[in-house]
């Protein structure tokens, strides 16, 4: 392996498959010195290089930083699927905001997958992606809640794509009898995450974006009717800024990180299944109904990609691998010897109700994350809907904004350890 290959994040533990099957990753300068711009961004994920590319393509001066290295982050180390509408199903968020802004939010998911996938068409960027994707229930209980889902979809959200599956057709799709029932949604898919990140700064730096790495932010303020963004080597000055940081967010913004919390995640690969033909026979995704999600799929290699959050702790576990054989032996018994090849982590931004923190948290300076684990789409449509709102395009970003998305409770000192409870009470109430 390259210097490039082998390179490990400071930030997420573990050389993810996705990085060891793309060769050597472009590298992008560090900033040295002091810039003046249109719009500063802080961080160089999708939602950042995307809001960079829309802008720099509009003619507006756009400098973005990142702290790590594009990719180190959720964007370039995430389970890669696309899901359908919001984190919540639809009927749940309609119980909660109603019918209207719930399909206005369903139809704005839906936009934010066509996107993406038109934009890899256009720029040519090899994604990798597979149709297909299943939700399924750990629960007998809950069968009722899946079949009214797919119709639910289809009479009010003109979603036809999801089909009820009986605990039968479950077993035969996943190759597992794990679960009791499920949705499959054939409008959707899963993609190779990191190509994806790849790609899109290659098309922010030709758009006329300037894109920094290992350019880390240490404040951010106003000065002089500036927004001021200080790091190691130099300043920029602009006359707006977006902080797209999501659950790297530190300490750089106290408002962001009140609302925005990190929490681990891990996903493990396996050698490719050849001899297990029946471990998801049609290449589907799949994510489960446990509150501490478990998620995986086949790549295009035939290897079970397989994430889940219960191997959870204050820090890193110590064999991420070790932790993750054992949830797949739960789901396929005849894999719990199975070789992990790679196995890495990283954090996702979640919210306290599990949907978007979009925000003005000062003058000038707008701050999105909190995707949630469902960033795939909503991180990239949210960063065009950044640029179109900064261009006057489209006032479409207002209708996260609106959304009610109260702070974590217990103050910075007790918000991690708060959190970390939860979870496990949580983790725990899924095996009942």
């Amino acid at each position: 392996m390259t210097v490039q290959e082998n390179w490990q994040s400071p930030i997420a533990p573990g050389v993810s498959w996705y990085q060891a099957t793309v060769g050597e990753r472009p590298t992008y300068p560090e900033l040295d010195g002091s810039k003046t711009c249109d719009v500063a961004i802080v961080g160089g994920g999708y939602t950042g290089l995307q809001a960079a590319y829309n802008l720099a393509k509009a003619g507006v001066s756009v400098v973005l930083i990142d702290a790590c290295r594009f990719g180190d982050g959720a964007s370039g180390r995430n389970g890669g699927q696309l899901g359908t509408g919001q984190r919540w199903w639809p009927e749940e968020l309609e119980e909660k905001i109603g019918y209207e802004r719930s399909k206005a939010l369903f139809d704005l998911a839906e936009a934010s997958k066509k996107h993406l996938l038109d934009f890899a068409t256009e720029y040519q960027i090899d994604i990798e992606f597979m149709p297909g994707q299943m939700n399924v229930s750990h629960k007998e209980s809950y069968k009722r809640f899946y079949s009214e889902n797919a119709e639910i979809a289809a009479l009010r959200y003109d979603y036809p794509h999801l089909r009820f599956m009986d605990r039968e057709e479950t077993r035969e799709r996943l190759g597992s009898k794990r679960y009791y029932c499920g949705v499959r949604d054939t409008g959707t898919g899963h993609i190779h995450p990191l190509k994806l990140l790849i790609g899109l700064a290659r098309v922010a730096a030709n758009a006329g974006a300037q894109i920094f790495e290992m350019t880390r932010a240490t404040a951010i303020g106003q000065g002089g009717g500036k927004v001021t963004i200080e790091t190691p080597k130099g300043t920029i000055a602009a006359g707006r800024a977006l902080i797209a940081c999501n659950g790297y967010i530190g300490n750089l913004e106290p408002v962001t990180a009140s609302h925005v919390m990190p929490i681990r995640s891990f996903i493990g690969a396996t050698v490719p299944l050849d001899k297990y033909p029946a471990v998801l026979p049609g290449g589907e995704a799949v994510a489960d109904s446990r509150f501490v999600v478990r998620y995986f799929r086949r790549s295009k290699d035939g290897r079970l990609l397989f994430g889940g959050r219960e191997a959870y702790t204050a820090d890193n576990p110590r064999d991420i691998s070790e932790h993750i054989r054992r949830q797949i032996a739960e789901i396929y018994p005849a894999l719990r010897d199975i070789e992990i090849t790679h196995a890495w982590g990283g954090s996702v931004g979640i919210t306290m109700p599990r949907q978007p923190f979009v925000r003005e948290v000062m003058p000038g300076v707008t701050s999105i994350g909190g995707y949630s684990g469902h960033g795939v789409m909503l991180s990239n449509y949210c960063g065009k809907l950044y640029a179109e709102t900064v261009l006057g395009k489209s006032a479409d970003l207002e209708l996260f904004k609106a959304l009610d998305i109260p702070a974590f409770p217990g103050g910075a000192a007790m918000r991690a350890p708060l959190l970390f409870l939860a979870l496990s009470w949580f983790a725990l109430r899924d095996k009942f």
